[in-house]
């Protein structure tokens, strides 16, 4: 359905150092600068790009907006959640942590404020 994710920042090094870390951690490559000085990440067919807002004004994070990225084991969303906080990022809501239904998440706010999960696929519910 989503061809790509786009979110401001007020400092384009800074959120490449969080994402190029962040992603790293969950296998990814580091991000590239595109001609119109945007930040873009792609995996699989997805695309999270980063940019300094173009009306000039500063960037916000959204209010009650969330990013979901998705990650292949608990291992990997463990390692973002480290690799966020070492790079600027900020722990949020509950430490990492399985959710009833399996599947294991942990949450960051990016260093402009962006809200951000990473999350393992919820367990298989198997029927009896």
């Amino acid at each position: 359905m989503f061809t790509h994710v786009m979110i401001g920042s007020n400092d384009l090094e800074r959120a490449r150092a969080f994402y190029d870390a962040t992603f790293a951690a969950l296998g990814g490559r580091p991000g590239r600068m595109d001609a119109r000085g945007r930040l873009i990440y792609a995996h699989d067919g997805g695309r999270l790009m980063v940019t300094t807002p173009i009306d000039g004004q500063p960037a916000t994070a959204a209010n009650g907006g969330t990013i979901g990225i998705a990650a292949a084991s608990r291992d990997h969303v463990l390692a973002w959640h480290a690799a966020g906080t070492a790079h600027g990022g900020i722990a949020i809501e509950s430490p990492p942590a399985e959710r009833p239904n399996g599947a294991f998440v942990a949450y960051l706010r990016d260093p402009d404020g962006n809200k951000l999960t990473a999350r393992t696929a919820p367990r298989a519910h198997v029927q009896a």
